[in-house]
């Protein structure tokens, strides 16, 4: 197998194993839970809590995730988003009304389109390239390190007076 065609290879599954870390439509549903509200019926309502909502989205004034933010305006979204779950609303739901009501710096992600797609395809393109760079040099670096070893390292002889002081001194430590 040629070398060009071993690194495409290579460079394929990289592309493969990153693939999960890109985002995707589903990654912001909710899970359907059946509904608890009444025992007899068997329909699954998605269902979200303040808990899992909080770690998703930031308070717009401290910059920080909601889930520890400690503001007047991090207790306003807070109350705004269990009068939303009290409705029935869907994380989708809440997230997009979040984001009617307080901009797109609301949400903890960056999007997935436009430049803020650059958050997602920079550190993957970054790993890409340095596979591949490793992928050229590594027979290089494997040929050079055949012909150090085949050459042997030349180590230096002791003369008889430094091989006599050496005996002496690992002599004293003994």
């Amino acid at each position: 197998m040629s070398a060009t065609r071993r690194t495409m290879m290579a460079v394929v599954a990289l592309a493969l194993a990153l693939s999960p870390m890109l985002p995707s439509a589903q990654a912001g549903a909710a899970t359907p839970r059946t509904n608890t509200a009444a025992p007899h019926t068997t329909t699954a309502t998605p269902r979200t809590t303040l808990l899992a909502i909080e770690h998703q989205v930031m308070c717009v004034t401290c910059k920080i995730p909601l889930n520890v933010a400690e503001s007047p305006q991090s207790t306003r979204e807070r109350v705004y988003i269990r009068g939303l779950i009290a409705e029935g609303q869907t994380e989708a739901q809440i997230k997009n009304s979040l984001v009617a009501q307080y901009g797109p710096s609301v949400l903890d992600l960056p999007g997935t389109k436009g430049f803020d797609l650059a958050a997602y395809l920079v550190p993957a393109a970054v790993v890409l390239a340095l596979l591949a760079l490793l992928v050229l040099l590594l027979p290089s670096w494997r040929r050079h390190a055949r012909t150090r070893a085949s050459t042997g390292v030349d180590v230096p002889k002791l003369s008889a007076d430094d091989a006599a002081r050496l005996d002496a001194d690992l002599a004293h430590f003994d």
